[in-house]
């Protein structure tokens, strides 16, 4: 555990209450534009300058960056458009965050009935809309009984989810029939409440604007329709596979054409003479004169449109759909949104996710003692340094007590292998030496040494972006095309 001549604690984990509209790998980017040239991590910081000093000209050259940064990680990203728990390592703390994507979470969302997205939130382009009339508070309690237990859930449309290497959508883009089977996952719900139920008229949440193209909509039908035979457990026709082929794939030559009429009308050739413009904003996360000001919006920053005035008009012309503020509490891959859209369709309608925040994930809670507000940044290091320091020594007090428990699958591996090479290398001593002495270790060559040296205290802060394991966290990794993981510094 690093710490200053001031105690400062410098490693470990905690957590931020994440705002609405920012990524998490813009939450640790702003982390880092405060505590970068702090005192709190100013010896970390030293540390860091002293070992990159001592580096061959070999590793220097090998940097894709030179500026330093307070390593930070995170563990398990949180989408834009939810608030809540966002767990964040620090220095040393970062390699136990891997243990934190299998954890159980804890979500408030709310569910607006009525319509579709293809993002299945309030912020994708809406696919269909239907009747909503008939959707009652006790309708949908008692819906709420098939999703609690382990159930096989499938992704949203537009998700990161691959087959053969290729995203799921590429195949209807490119007029190819979706494969027959399209992976779930299983997952866990432990706790399942209705919260809140808002009658039509009642509430502010809105359906978006934006429609869904033909295309759009042709590929969001298919999709539905394969999940539906996978769970009834049939399987289409040879001619209704060939048709179904044969008309998506005139549809996507139609469409093609199209856009490049209308390319060859909008093209524009960028002027390559222009002058850079002076104003650009740059991404927070750079370093700055102490105390520093609060970081412009990053590229992770102001992701989702706002909440719509309340003297907008709505898109209905009656008192419009309800709504209802579920919570639950599931385990890790659980595709909240997913739950929203499936919810629509047993109430024999369509839904969307309006809401979204994790008020906890494993011992982390929003409140606690533990989860630092974000405005705390901005308030300065008088005020959230001393809460940190807090955070971290209670972490690594934790850590201390659990012992390995704490450890992460990575440390584990990390271990076993090295077990292994020593134990190979006792074999094979046992077996070449027969008792003999060792010769005397050669001196290694410069180059031979400069390999040797322990990367560790190099990479000591710089950011580190947390693995992710594809099947059970392939959420965590991007949202709804924006990827969400801290880039390499």
């Amino acid at each position: 555990m690093a710490t200053s001549s001031k105690q400062f604690v410098t490693d470990g984990v905690f957590a931020i209450n994440k705002p609405i509209g920012m990524s998490s790998a813009q939450v640790i980017r702003d982390c880092q534009h405060h505590f970068n040239p702090s005192s709190h991590f100013k010896a970390a910081m030293d540390d860091m300058q002293s070992a990159r000093e001592a580096e061959s000209n070999t590793k220097k050259k090998r940097r894709k960056m030179n500026r330093m940064q307070v390593k930070m990680g995170h563990g398990g990203t949180l989408d834009p458009l939810a608030t809540g728990v966002l767990i964040l390592g620090v220095g040393k703390g970062t390699k136990s965050l891997q243990g934190f994507l299998d954890c159980k979470k804890v979500y408030e969302t709310v569910v607006l009935f009525g319509a579709s997205t293809d993002t299945y939130d309030r912020v994708g382009k809406v696919l269909k809309k239907t009747a909503y009339d008939h959707i009652t508070k006790p309708m949908v309690e008692e819906a709420l009984n098939s999703f609690r237990g382990k159930l096989d859930q499938m992704p949203p449309l537009y998700s990161a989810l691959k087959m053969e290497g290729k995203p799921l959508y590429e195949y209807a883009r490119e007029g190819k029939p979706i494969p027959r089977e399209i992976a779930t996952r299983q997952v866990e719900v432990v706790e399942l409440e209705l919260l809140e139920w808002y009658e039509p008229g009642t509430h502010n949440h809105r359906w978006p604007a934006d429609e869904a193209t033909s295309f759009e909509r042709s590929f969001a039908e298919q999709v539905w329709k394969i999940g539906k035979q996978q769970v009834e457990g049939k399987k289409r026709s040879p001619e209704e596979e060939e048709q179904e082929t044969k008309a998506l794939k005139a549809h996507e030559d139609f469409k093609r054409k199209a856009d490049e009429k209308v390319d060859a009308l909008i093209y524009d050739k960028p002027n390559k003479r222009r002058k850079p413009q002076s104003n650009v904003p740059l991404m927070s996360g750079a370093l700055g004169d102490p105390p520093p000001q609060s970081p412009r919006p990053g590229k992770g920053s102001n992701l989702i449109p706002p909440s719509p005035d309340p003297n907008t008009p709505p898109p209905w012309d009656d008192k419009g759909p309800p709504a209802a503020r579920i919570r639950m509490k599931v385990t890790s891959g659980f595709y909240v949104r997913s739950f929203c859209h499936d919810l629509g369709v047993k109430v024999g309608s369509a839904a969307m996710m309006a809401e979204l925040a994790r008020s906890t994930q494993g011992d982390f809670t929003v409140g606690g003692p533990t989860c630092l507000e974000y405005t705390d940044l901005a308030e300065g290091e008088s005020v959230w340094s001393p809460k940190i320091n807090a955070m971290l020594a209670d972490w690594n007090s934790k850590k201390r007590d659990d012992g390995p428990v704490q450890a992460s699958r990575a440390q584990v591996q990390q271990s076993n292998n090295k077990q292994q090479g020593q134990h190979k290398r006792k074999v094979s001593d046992d077996a070449t030496g027969n008792g003999s002495p060792k010769r005397p270790r050669t001196s290694q060559s410069p180059s031979r040494q400069r390999r040797s040296q322990s990367p560790s205290a190099s990479r000591m802060m710089s950011t580190e972006a947390v693995p992710v394991d594809d099947k059970k966290d392939l959420e965590e990794q991007s949202w709804n095309g924006i990827e969400d993981a801290p880039e390499a510094k």
